[in-house]
């Protein structure tokens, strides 16, 4: 004697939240794995940008010093000096603030 298997029939809600179910079940470690490959490429370009902005502050203190060494009163004498100009101190007249 053949045993009869029954099947259960499936209504379809049922079936419904299975491949809903088996969907998350895939969908899931993809979204993973996109989401922090996107991480990571989010702070590698932040890295990237601190990185340019350190050296955009390394060249500012560059020109910083640059423009106090030509503003230093022994630069601006030499270079009247140059010119043809004389530095007398009586000339110069200070302003003050009352």
């Amino acid at each position: 004697m053949r045993k009869v298997k029954k099947r259960l029939k499936m209504s379809k809600f049922e079936r419904l939240l299975y491949t809903l179910a088996l969907f998350l079940l895939v969908i899931s470690p993809v979204s993973i794995v996109a989401s922090k490959a996107t991480l990571a490429k989010i702070n590698f370009e932040v890295e990237k940008q601190k990185k340019e902005i350190e050296e955009q502050e390394k060249v500012n203190e560059s020109i910083a010093m640059t423009i106090d060494e030509l503003a230093s009163l022994t630069k601006i004498q030499q270079v009247a000096a140059e010119q043809g100009l004389s530095y007398n101190n009586n000339n110069i007249k200070t302003v003050t603030e009352d």
